[in-house]
């Protein structure tokens, strides 16, 4: 056995948790931890359309990330790659605390969410087929749970300091130095990859009808779920629940995201990966329209559970099925799911926070998402009459 494969062989679980982290860092804090404290923001000054704007700028980047993922300019060390990224991410996140202006958040948040994307690809590529390749893949349940474990983490961060009064700037601080804290361990638990599959140049993917599809369906999930994700907060905010609700909200999302992967995987083995990614899809659909729909204390946190009880799910059955698809190119049918799936939550922002200001309401933009998502579904069931 190659020395550079026996570390991830005798450490499957200490690779899983080191997936995990990095996953928490970059896309469950690096992401999602704008959305607790985007109403603090605005409470500051920033308009809706500004918030919109500021989103979608991180998803444009998180988009360019994704593609340039899967090209020659990420060649060389996959682990090198990522911590890279996981600086990155930790740096933009704690500098948002720091600066002033539209621009320079617009700026910070477009290269935090290229490095996202590509702690994304690389760590899922260094994780999921290392775990495949000892026979532990039921242990990929464990890394897809890091988006939900930092999405609760970013929940208890801005509670803290909303308890304190700290102010919104103290989150984004906070949250970067929470994810500096989480590259050191990434450091420790995740090895490089063999030799041979570091610097190895990416496969030639053929796009088959099924995967165009499936590319289209995870598209239209982008676009369906970021405008709860990006908004619940601020929604619940401008209701009367707010002051009981308003923390328990964003740490109902990351509670539900925790163990969705696990459950929503074994639902995929037991029904079929198409039929899972479709029940999510309209459950989540269900949620989405809950949050405009539904008001008050209940209906706000069970709207905030089905999100974050299924789109992590969503996310890993769609990755999961680009692999199958994907002939020995997984690596490059990731990022093309990630790509769509990134231009699909540019546009999703910037429709509800100008929405927003236009009709004083997201409802219009949260039933327009309900209705993509409930197309995602569709197409997802379409694809297992697809050949070829």
């Amino acid at each position: 056995m190659d020395a550079t494969e026996a570390p991830h062989r005798e450490r499957p679980l200490a690779l899983a948790i080191g997936g995990l982290i990095a996953m928490a860092a970059a896309v469950g804090i690096g992401r999602f931890i704008y959305t607790p404290i985007l109403p603090g923001m605005i409470a500051d000054g920033m308009t809706p359309g500004e918030a919109g704007l500021v989103a979608s700028a991180n998803f444009l980047g998180y988009l360019a990330g994704a593609l340039l993922a899967a090209t020659r300019l990420f060649a060389g060390s996959p682990r090198g790659w990522l911590l890279a990224c996981l600086a990155t991410s930790a740096t933009t996140t704690a500098i948002m605390g720091i600066v002033d202006g539209l621009a320079a958040w617009l700026a910070l948040r477009l290269v935090g969410g290229a490095a996202s994307a590509v702690v994304l690809v690389f760590a899922s590529a260094l994780v999921l087929e290392r775990l495949g390749a000892v026979g532990r893949s039921g242990l990929s349940a464990i890394h897809f749970a890091g988006v939900g474990a930092g999405i609760a983490i970013s929940a208890a961060i801005a509670a803290a300091a909303l308890a304190a009064d700290l102010g919104w700037r103290s989150m984004w601080l906070a949250g970067g130095g929470v994810s500096f804290a989480a590259l050191l361990a990434v450091l420790a638990l995740v090895p490089e990859a063999p030799r041979t599959e570091a610097g190895t140049a990416p496969a030639a993917l053929r796009i088959t009808q099924r995967l165009a599809t499936l590319t289209l369906a995870y598209g239209l999930f982008g676009f369906g779920y970021v405008i709860t994700a990006t908004f619940i907060v601020t929604i619940v905010r401008a209701t009367s629940a707010a002051p009981s609700v308003e923390p328990l909200v964003w740490l109902a999302v990351g509670l539900g995201a925790i163990p969705s992967v696990a459950l929503w995987t074994l639902i995929g083995r037991r029904f079929g990966i198409l039929e899972a990614f479709a029940a999510a899809s309209l459950i989540e659909a269900a949620g989405v329209a809950a949050s405009v729909l539904w008001a008050g204390a209940a209906g706000a946190l069970v709207s905030a559970f089905l999100l974050g009880a299924t789109f992590m799910g969503i996310t890993a059955l769609g990755l999961i099925a680009a692999r199958e698809m994907a002939d020995g190119a997984g690596r490059q049918a990731v990022a093309m799911l990630t790509a769509a799936f990134g231009l699909g939550q540019i546009v999703g922002p910037l429709i509800a926070g100008f929405g927003r200001e236009a009709t004083g309401s997201f409802l219009a933009p949260s039933l327009v998402a309900a209705l993509a998502l409930l197309a995602a579904a569709a197409l997802a069931w379409r694809i297992r009459r697809t050949k070829g």
